[in-house]
């Protein structure tokens, strides 16, 4: 394209300069021939009143060389009235000519070697016509002619080579941005998620580049969204190994029992290596949309009675409070479910059989709690464990659980806490928010209010209670 643009611009621009420099070089030309030749004429006519007085030789002779050299002008009279014909000065036009003019009566030109001559008629007292021959060298004819088209030749060189150069600089500004786009899109093609290219350039390019951006941003979100979905799906997975492998261990010895719990253990470990490695960008969740969402009293005692039958065979006591009565929350019924299989499902994987557990659930104006205790030993590094996608390798944690919580309550505004609860163990509270409002980061008045809020709920739902 660039090299495209440059040719057409020369072309235009030579067509161009040729149109206007060829006729204006004539027009010089022409102006130059008739500058010598109106010279030419006043010479002539300087000695013409003279004639008309006398035709005496000496007196011509003086008037001749006072008008003009005596070598380029030349009188030529007829003989007449019993006087012999007179010439003063070089005749060069041939004897025809000036027959012709004097018959004539009208001035005229000829060529000659070197030049040219002007042959103009005066009428004499006698009635005869005698004829002035002024002389014009071809370098008078052609002076200032050669520089008046070197000057023009330069010009339009000039004009070429200044098209060419801005038809150069144009065709960069638009060959460069397109080249970028190209090399964006080679590079988004061979997976290099981060290719971008900068919105610059013509306004068509620029606005192509934005729209490659966004494309770009589209396909990193998707790939986002589909690498966070299996590894959702993946960890749902581990609510049932965790089912399987409890059942498993209840089978006693045998080799049909070690062949059935080395089975649970490498799928587990495959379920974890696709946690893993499905997790290699930051996912992003977006909140339940207007009208969605689930009551968590309702998914609270229906998780609460899948558990509990794990918690049995193992012997753990649990208790649920706050679960009696309806509470709508906007999240998905699935997400919440997931959250508390998550949470659950670490007590159980990461407390020794026969730890309590509790589940309580607390309805406020604005924000509603879920909190999940147990009477474990605790996490040492609730940091850690909040990191996202960072698990302890000792104990197998892929550190998807606690991540898929604490994206569920900020989807909605709220947060995830980890500390000790009531009954010595860790406590994760979940702060779902109500209204969907957004955390405004550098507002102190609004961290007050909401830390006040925090605060009374907390204590509210802290009080002691009683496992059955």
């Amino acid at each position: 394209m660039r090299w495209a643009l440059v040719k057409v611009c020369l072309a235009v621009t030579a067509m161009v300069v040729v149109a206007f420099a060829v006729p204006l070089g004539l027009v010089i030309k022409e102006m130059a021939r008739d500058r010598a030749f109106s010279n030419a004429e006043r010479q002539a006519a300087a000695v013409a009143p003279a004639l008309s007085i006398t035709t005496e030789r000496d007196q011509l002779e003086r008037v001749v060389a006072s008008a003009g050299s005596d070598s380029g002008m030349a009188v030529h009279i007829p003989a007449a009235g019993g006087q012999a014909a007179v010439d003063i000065g070089r005749r060069r036009a041939a004897e025809e000519d000036i027959a012709t003019v004097r018959r004539l009566g009208r001035a005229s030109t000829t060529e000659v070697p070197g030049g040219s001559t002007l042959l103009q008629p005066v009428a004499l007292s006698s009635g005869a016509i005698a004829v002035v021959e002024v002389y014009v060298p071809e370098s008078e004819v052609t002076n200032g002619v050669g520089t008046a088209w070197a000057v023009l030749a330069g010009v339009g060189v000039a004009l070429i080579v200044g098209s060419v150069a801005v038809a150069d600089r144009l065709g960069v500004r638009m060959v460069q941005p397109a080249q970028r786009l190209v090399e964006g899109a080679h590079e988004l093609g061979e997976g290099k998620l981060g290719a971008r290219v900068p919105e610059e350039g013509p306004n068509e390019l620029r606005l192509a580049a934005v729209a490659f951006n966004s494309m770009a941003d589209q396909v990193v979100q998707l790939l986002a969204n589909e690498r966070e979905l299996a590894a959702d799906l993946s960890h749902r997975l581990r609510t049932p190994l965790t089912v399987l492998r409890l059942n498993a261990a209840s089978l006693g010895d045998g080799p049909a029992a070690e062949q059935t719990r080395a089975a649970v253990a490498q799928l587990e470990r495959e379920v974890d290596t696709i946690i893993r490695t499905a997790r290699d960008a930051k996912p992003q969740t977006a909140a339940a949309g207007p009208g969605a969402g689930c009551d968590a009293a309702e998914v609270v005692r229906e998780r609460m009675a899948f558990w509990s039958a794990l918690a049995e065979d193992e012997g753990r006591k649990w208790r649920v409070a706050g679960a009696d009565r309806p509470v709508r929350i906007p999240v998905a019924r699935a997400d919440l479910a997931a959250a508390l299989d998550a949470l659950l499902g670490n007590v159980f994987r990461h407390t020794a059989e026969g730890t309590a557990f509790a589940v309580d659930l607390h309805n406020g104006e604005d924000a509603v709690i879920v909190l999940v205790s147990d009477a474990g030993p605790g996490i040492s590094d609730p940091e850690t464990a909040m990191a996202r996608g960072r698990g302890s390798g000792s104990d197998g944690s892929t550190g998807l659980g606690l991540d898929i919580v604490r994206r569920l309550a900020e989807s909605t505004g709220g947060d995830v806490r980890i500390g000790s609860s009531v009954l010595g163990g860790t406590e994760v509270r979940i702060w779902i928010q109500l209204d969907g409002r957004e955390r405004t980061p550098g507002g102190r008045g609004h961290r007050s209010v909401r830390r006040r809020r925090q605060r009374k709920l907390v204590s509210t739902f802290n009080r002691p209670r009683s496992l059955p």
